[in-house]
């Protein structure tokens, strides 16, 4: 995941465009650990989730889900 603050912004990158962006279980403490961030954060006012490559998030990663 790439966090980014620009002008009150926090932008979150899911960042495993060769899985579309599928979240495993460390991705989504990720996640999670950054919206909390951004939500005590006094300079973020805004909270944008996107995906690299071609897709935002393809959901769960069900080939990592038996292994995290």
């Amino acid at each position: 995941m790439v966090v980014e603050q620009i002008e009150g912004v926090a932008k979150l990158t899911l960042n495993r465009p060769e899985a579309r962006n599928a979240l495993s279980s460390g991705m989504t403490r990720n996640l999670i650990e950054a919206i909390r961030w951004a939500a005590v954060d006094d300079a973020v006012r805004t909270v944008l989730i996107t995906g690299a490559g071609n897709a935002f998030c393809s959901g769960g990663d069900v080939k990592r889900m038996n292994r995290d």
